[in-house]
């Protein structure tokens, strides 16, 4: 048996950040919840990196079913389409990818420090990039719109930025700021964290921006997603809970596993929303007011961004050198 030393780039900053972010125990209340542990070992499906130091970093979905991955360090995006696994090439090393998205072309839209901006692969390997024309560049998470609109934060700017055939910042006032994660609602509506900031930042259609400060002072928000009711669902990582507004109301809910480092967030259409457990080696299911633990088949896993494909499976990148996905007829049980 080979064993092969993986190198998990810890220094970085990104991965540093969310190993550093020790989880304080919740104070106040929160919704209760009921917990189960499934380990359903054989059914995942998981895909071992073509390349031993390849790590799998951002996922996302496209309409067809194609899951494309973004990989650290690494001259290639990494793309699954009818169970065969490819690794693209790419103009320049990245670092730090934790931005993608899939437009409703095919094409895939990642964040991208080499340009210092975004880049798009077409599905037959043409890529372009959109510099942001600064000389520096903090880029953080990437959504894509049903019309084809690319969001992104980027915190150097204190903004979140829209691509629409040019750049266009989106400037916010906030205390600290330093925004994260991205989500774009069915309607055009833009949903962004602010970690530093404490707050929920809301951007209109038409551009108006508003920010929400959250209830829990150390809340931490990270990644977000949107439920097909509208509620808006985002990590509270050092609280460990999953936070949701709803007609303009805040709750959240606690995950109760010792220091998991939840990461990764994305919202079926059955309403349940799935979270990666990075430190616990698990995904999570937070359904009616009950969470599910699903344990992955592997020891030292380490889910760290999570998408529902259009046939309800749910998909994971696994910094620990895989891409796996739990089958639909397993995640509604």
């Amino acid at each position: 048996m080979t064993f092969v030393r993986r190198r998990l780039a810890i220094g970085h900053g990104w991965r540093l950040w969310l190993e550093a972010a020790f989880l304080a125990a919740a104070l106040g209340s929160a919704v209760a919840l009921f917990v189960h542990l499934n380990r359903p070992v054989g059914r995942f499906v998981e895909y071992r990196m073509l390349q031993p130091l390849d790590t799998p970093t951002a996922i996302a979905a496209a309409a067809d079913g194609t899951i494309w991955f973004t990989i650290d360090l690494a001259s290639a995006i990494g793309r699954i389409s009818n169970g065969q696994l490819e690794r693209l090439p790419l103009p320049s090393n990245n670092v730090e990818p934790i931005g993608l998205g899939v437009g409703p072309d095919g094409s895939a839209w990642y964040t991208d420090s080499d340009a210092r901006g975004i880049s798009r692969i077409t599905p037959i390997g043409e890529v372009s990039s959109f510099p942001l024309g600064t000389p520096l560049v903090h880029l953080g998470r990437l959504a894509v719109s049903p019309r084809g609109d690319v969001w992104f934060a980027e915190a150097t700017g204190y903004s979140v930025t829209l691509k629409d055939g040019e750049i266009t910042r989106h400037v916010f006032e906030s205390p600290r700021g330093d925004p994260y994660g991205v989500a774009v609602a069915a309607d055009g509506t833009v949903w962004a964290t602010l970690r530093l900031g404490n707050q929920l930042l809301h951007i209109t259609a038409d551009g108006e921006i508003r920010t929400l400060d959250l209830p829990k002072p150390a809340a931490t928000p990270s990644d977000i997603a949107i439920g097909p009711d509208g509620s808006v669902w985002f990590i509270e990582l050092r609280e460990n809970r999953i936070g949701r507004l709803r007609g303009g109301v805040f709750e959240d809910y606690e995950i109760p596993a010792d220091r998991p480092i939840l990461t990764g967030l994305a919202v079926a259409s059955d309403g349940a929303v799935w979270f990666g457990m990075l430190r616990s080696g698990a995904l999570g299911r937070l359904q009616y007011g009950r969470v599910e633990i699903f344990t992955l088949p592997r020891e030292g896993a380490r889910p760290c961004s999570l998408v529902v494909d259009p046939s309800g499976n749910v998909w994971y990148a696994d910094i620990s050198g895989y891409v796996g996905m739990l089958p639909m007829r397993y995640t509604r049980r």
